[in-house]
């Protein structure tokens, strides 16, 4: 294992964990903020169905973004500050979770799994399955 003795380096590392764990914070309670706001603003206008849909949304995506900050945030903590077995194994297990809250957000989000979007991209452009299929060898 490569070492290096330097002090500064490891500050950098710590104060990088410590902003992206802000910044992920931040990205969350920004976006429900700004959602609550306009969920306001066209529930008072009238169409509170579309209101709500569109809140369920902007929520979704600030929470989306502000976990990948929060990720990156345990990757750099648990692989450059204190890598020890332990902390991989704790590491692991929340890129699980936030994995599968990621997923679950983007299917309600978006309303389809993640992996769909290419066939729905193909569907889109007037390309069904049966003449992708015909076209590629």
């Amino acid at each position: 294992m490569i070492t290096i003795d330097a002090d500064w380096l490891d500050g950098f590392f710590r104060l990088a964990v410590v902003i992206l764990e802000l910044a992920g914070t931040l990205t969350i309670l920004t976006g429900a903020t700004l959602a609550t706001i306009l969920f306001a603003n066209r529930a008072l206008r009238g169409d509170r169905t579309a209101a709500y849909g569109s809140f369920r949304s902007a929520l979704g995506r600030s929470i989306l973004l502000g976990l990948e900050f929060l990720v990156a945030g345990d990757i750099v903590k648990s692989l450059v500050i204190n890598p020890t077995l332990d902390d991989l194994i704790v590491l692991a297990g929340l890129v699980l979770v936030r994995t599968f809250l990621s997923i679950s957000l983007g299917v309600e989000i978006n309303g389809h799994w993640p992996w769909e979007d290419t066939r729905m991209a193909r569907d889109k452009q007037g390309k069904g399955p049966c003449e992708a299929a015909r076209r590629d060898p």
